[in-house]
């Protein structure tokens, strides 16, 4: 890059700030500078998949083939470096002289990579004895590193590996496996050695004793957790999600399955027929469906009319516009069943929606830009199906499972597409709503398992979504029903029971004593948001949690529970 006023004309100074890039914008002159400025709008110019944050470096010495790299503010690419692939950063990271960044690989937000290091997000398949190796085909799982870590000269860090916040990697390591977040590693293979943050390393004893322990604690608190969410002024006593919220249809149901799970019985001071009763009321004979709860306790019904497509044209609608009307066919038909009842009706915009009509309303939904809200509805065309017991127009539910089996994605396993902005968060969301709401609750096995198991692996790495303060319950649950779902294939399964045990250990500690479990995970940084608040909704969710990650770390004895609702395991059988 030239000399430099700092170095003068040594000839070891020619390419100081390759070398040391870390000090580039504040000591190289203008003409460096707007070399280097060029040298990124010429890249960014012919290849679109370019993009350099403020104040970035990139060495004109290093080898840079990648078909994507998108490098956040102050990182620098380093004399020497080789990349390749797809190489995606956050702010202040560095890869120092020689490193190697290969693959699929993601950098969080002030990763320091020391010289001579290697991420290899990739590998050669061996699956075949009489073809040379360098002859068979790659796989790519990818590298996620978290925030804030520091990774030492000559380290190797091989395909598939997570490593958490805040983590060390010490010199000359080889990463076979996850690092958890705030370890410190080295070896080879790398192990834990002590803990940078102390705060992060798991309790003490073995999972089983902790998740006994954990189950013991809510079961001695359940009373104080319902009776903490019911108000008897309300409707002559009826419970809300949380003090002061408004009364919900949700949380009557989310109350019955808490006490369900906890306590073996129908929650207090109401007698169970009675619950009963107020919920099969609660269906409007009409349309079947069960409406929102007004301030008064009066009852909005649900309109069941049809909608209109983007172009102006009509399409049939399960007349459930409103999300609470929608979800209240899962709730209410589980609480129901949970009391030893069921709907006094059929749920009438699905019983009567023709075969050819069902198909083009799930072919109408969002699939492309927003997955979760596709696998939304199809969980409860596939949850009204249960529920009317046969009494639908023929051949609709095979229409159903025939457009999911055939519009399923080879590569993923899953349904609609994925979007820069959230990553693989939308199609794994939209997946548990879906394949819940038919091949779970049905029984009916999956067209792709192998390659969902891959999706939801891939997707677990991704910091914003499993980090433990940004934990929620929708995020984790749609990981771990998947992943139990999937189960029975017995593929990738020692990563699988090491990820269940990591969110396990993280979910047992979000519980909040006698109050139960908020939606969000609680800590510092999101102190006073109100999802983090414990309620009847964050406590039904993450009890199934636990028990989806304890069955697939293999310590669900250790529980004394077993979801029979809307997160049930099994498939659901229709009350007669």
């Amino acid at each position: 890059m030239g000399t430099t006023a700092l170095d003068g004309d040594a000839p070891f100074a020619r390419h100081h700030h390759d070398y040391s890039p870390w000090s580039f914008w504040d000591e190289a002159g203008q003409e460096e500078q707007d070399r280097q400025l060029e040298l990124q709008r010429a890249l960014t110019g012919r290849h679109a998949g370019y993009e350099f944050g403020e104040r970035c470096f990139v060495s004109e010495l290093a080898s840079v083939q990648n078909e994507e790299l998108r490098l956040g503010p102050r990182t620098y690419v380093a004399a020497g470096a080789y990349l390749s692939g797809s190489v995606r950063t956050g702010r202040d990271c560095s890869m120092n002289p020689y490193t190697v960044v290969r693959g699929d690989v993601r950098l969080g937000d002030a990763v320091r990579i020391g010289a001579h290091t290697s991420l290899l997000g990739f590998n050669h398949t061996m699956s075949d004895p009489d073809v040379e190796v360098f002859r068979q085909p790659l796989t790519s799982r990818g590298i996620e590193i978290g925030n804030d870590v520091w990774i030492g000269s000559h380290v190797v860090v091989l395909d598939g590996v997570t490593v958490g916040d805040r983590a060390v990697i010490g010199a000359g390591a080889v990463v076979t496996k996850d690092v958890p977040a705030g370890a410190i590693v080295g070896g080879n293979p790398a192990k834990v050695l002590r803990w940078r943050v102390p705060g992060l390393k798991p309790p003490a004893g073995d999972l089983a004793t902790a998740v006994a322990g954990f189950a013991e604690t809510a079961r001695e608190q359940a009373e104080d957790v319902l009776a903490r969410c019911f108000d008897p002024r309300l409707l002559g006593g009826a419970f809300v999600d949380r003090p002061g919220a408004a009364v919900t249809v949700r949380a009557q149901c989310d109350a019955i399955e808490i006490a369900d799970l906890l306590l073996g019985r129908a929650p207090g001071p109401m007698p169970a027929d009675e619950q009963a009763d107020r919920l099969r009321s609660w269906q409007d004979p009409a349309t079947g469906l069960v409406g929102t709860l007004l301030a008064d306790g009066s009852q909005r019904r649900p309109d069941p009319g049809l909608a209109e497509t983007p172009d102006g044209g009509p399409r049939p609608e399960p007349g459930l516009s409103d999300p609470d009307v929608g979800y209240h066919v899962l709730c209410v038909g589980y609480a129901l069943d949970l009391l030893g009842s069921r709907f006094p009706g059929p749920v009438r915009p699905v019983a009567d929606m023709e075969a050819g009509d069902l198909i083009a309303f799930v072919e109408s939904l969002p699939w492309t830009r927003d997955a979760w809200g596709a696998g939304h509805w199809v969980d409860i065309l596939g949850t009204a199906m249960l529920w009317n017991g046969g009494r639908g127009r023929p051949g609709a539910t095979e229409a159903l499972f025939g457009w999911l089996v055939t519009h399923a994605d080879p590569d993923t396993g899953m349904w609609g597409s994925a979007r820069p902005i959230d990553g693989l968060l939308r199609i794994v969301n939209g997946f548990y709503r879906a394949s819940r709401g038919t091949f779970a609750q049905f029984g009916v096995p999956l067209p792709y398992p192998e390659r969902v198991v891959d999706t939801v692996l891939r997707h677990a790495r991704d910091p914003r979504y499993v980090r433990p303060e940004r934990q929620n319950a929708c995020d984790i649950l749609d990981i771990a029903h998947p992943l139990w779902l999937t189960r029975h294939t017995g593929y990738r399964a020692e990563e699988v029971t090491t990820l269940a045990r990591t969110l396990l250990t993280d979910a047992l500690g979000h519980w909040t004593d006698g109050q139960g479990f908020g939606f969000q995970a609680p800590h510092p940084t999101t102190a006073g948001a109100a999802a983090t608040v414990p309620g009847l909704q964050g406590t039904e969710m993450w009890l199934a949690i636990i028990w989806l990650l304890s069955d697939l770390a293999g310590v669900a004895d250790a529980l004394g529970y077993r979801p029979r609702g809307v997160h049930r395991p099994e498939p659901a059988v229709v009350r007669t």
